[in-house]
This record gives C-alpha cells, structure tokens and sequence, in this order.
C-alpha cells in the first residue's frame, strides 16, 4: 500500500509508519493544536523564520528517533510531494517571490498546465520504490526520500509561501526553493487510471478534489474527471460537519480569528467529534462495505 501525502497529509503519512501509529496520531493531534508562536511586537503574525526554526524542531523531535522506520517499512512505500521553484521562484528570494507567485496565479487562472513554468511537482520516494502511476500533466521530478534529506522534504512539503520559509537545495534535488506540496498537487486530483492495478482511498474532508491550490475559486476544475474513476472517496456526511464547534472544520485561520486558549479548546472539541467518523468507518467495514452506502462522485 503507498503512503502518498503532501502538506500536513505528508506528516500524517509519515506518522502512519512509525511504530504506534495510534499514539502518533495522538501525539500529531495535540502538537498541532498547541503550537504557538511568539509574534514581535509590531506584527499581527509571526515571522516566516521564526514559523519555519519551530516548525523543523518539531519534526525533529517527533520522527528522529524513528526515522529508519519510517524509511523503510517494509510493507507501506512512502511518497512526500513538494513544489520546486522554477523561473522568478526558483531561488526563493524575498524580492522575486511575490513576483512569482503574482505570475503563477495570474497563469493558472488562464491554463492550469502553466502551473509548470513557475512550479516543478517533486516526488520523494522510499527508497527503491516508485508512484505507482504516471505523472504527465505538469513537470514532475521523482527522487529518492532518504536520511540525508527526510527533513528537509517533510517541512519543504508543509511550507506554506509567506508564513513559512522555502526549504532551498535539498539534498538530492536540483538546487533550488521547495515549497508546500499543496501549491502543485492541493488535492491529488490525478489521473488514477494510469495504476497498472488497485484503488486508491482518499480520506478527506470534501466532496470535492481541488487540482491545485490556486484552483480554490475556479469551480469548474473541482468536477470529476474519468482519472477518478478507480478512486474511493472517504468524506464526512455534511450534517457531521455542521456540529462541528462553530460548524466547521478547523482551519488556519483560527489562529488570527480565535485566542490561543478558545482555539485550543475548538479544535480539541473537533478531534474528539472525528471520533464518531472512525466507528462510523469501522462500522461499514465490519458489515462487509455494504454498497448502499457508495454514491457517484
């Protein structure tokens, strides 16, 4: 079974491999909730490089001790998807980017292909394992996701433009910025037909696969494709979500919207909630996945 993640999805699947996968999640649950970050005086939010120093401290104390675990199960390849810079975002720098990513929104909003002049999709892999499909709408480069570079891919993955720093010359990649997977690859809306066998699973929280992220507004690129057809979608019903504290599902936002303590204990309310999801699943699974409970994309 591939492990396939990017953004905070590449940290869930890393946490996936690691020897007590319940007690990861766990423990991801709750660093999520409780981070902080000190804000200068001066400043609504904190400085990206401040973001980014806590961010790999945190990855670090949560998977190095593991690492080789994660790295080599032998049963669940992992693949962690980033953005490399290309053209105006190659190198990252503070003047050029904004630049950048003004001609990437401005090109994805005429063509999503020109997603390629600004962005390279990166694959990570276990070692000596692939994608089990191709990748031919965009530029995509497939490396190896080792030791040396675990790191680096993982917090290059979830680098968010402007609230955190690109990961710039990971090693064994071109050299370069690596920002969030997410920027390339928002949901994987790929086309799964390519396998050569299997489905796919994709837990999510809508019912709909958004290509990219600055494909959130253009609404005609959410609809099915006949990529998807081999793809099971595992989606919340929308009543679930309307009892959600403050009737939807936590978001960054939060953190400008909501005091440390009020968001804290929103958020912990909604992973207590996600509960009912899992016996909900569990459920369906036990009674053999009756098909009454599928629908059409």
């Amino acid at each position: 079974m591939h492990l396939v993640g990017a953004s905070i999805g590449a940290w869930r699947m890393a946490a996936a491999k690691l020897p007590d996968p319940s007690r990861a999640f766990e423990r991801l649950a709750h660093n999520y909730i409780h981070q902080q970050f000190d804000v200068e005086a001066g400043r609504k939010m904190p400085t990206p490089q401040s973001v980014s120093a806590g961010f790999a401290a945190s990855l670090a104390a949560f998977f190095a001790q593991d690492l080789e675990q994660v790295l080599q199960h032998p049963q669940w390849p992992l693949h962690v998807v980033t953005s490399r810079g290309r053209s105006l975002l190659r190198g990252g720098t503070r003047m050029r980017t904004p630049l950048g990513f003004a001609g990437l929104a401005l090109g994805n909003a005429l063509s999503r292909r020109s997603v390629g002049a600004f962005l390279e999709r990166t694959v990570f892999s276990s070692v000596g394992e692939q994608l089990p499909l191709r990748l031919s709408d965009l530029p995509t480069e497939r490396l190896a996701l080792t030791r040396h570079n675990f790191m680096e891919v993982l917090r290059a993955s979830c680098s968010i433009p402007f609230v955190l720093d690109a990961v710039r010359d990971i090693p064994g990649a071109a050299l370069g910025a690596h920002w969030d997977g997410g920027l390339v690859d928002y949901h994987f809306h790929w086309n799964y037909t390519e396998m050569d066998s299997g489905l796919v699973l994709y837990p999510h929280f809508q019912s709909a696969l958004v290509p990219g992220w600055l494909d959130k507004v253009l609404k005609h690129r959410h609809r099915p494709t006949p990529g998807l057809s081999n793809l099971l979608l595992l989606v919340p019903n929308p009543q679930w979500l309307a009892s959600l504290p403050g009737g939807k599902i936590p978001d960054r936002q939060d953190f400008t919207r909501l005091e440390p303590a009020q968001r804290i204990k929103l958020w912990t309310a909604a992973v207590a909630e996600s509960e009912r999801l899992a016996q909900d699943w569990d459920d369906w699974l036990q009674r053999g996945c009756p098909v009454d409970a599928l629908r059409p994309l």
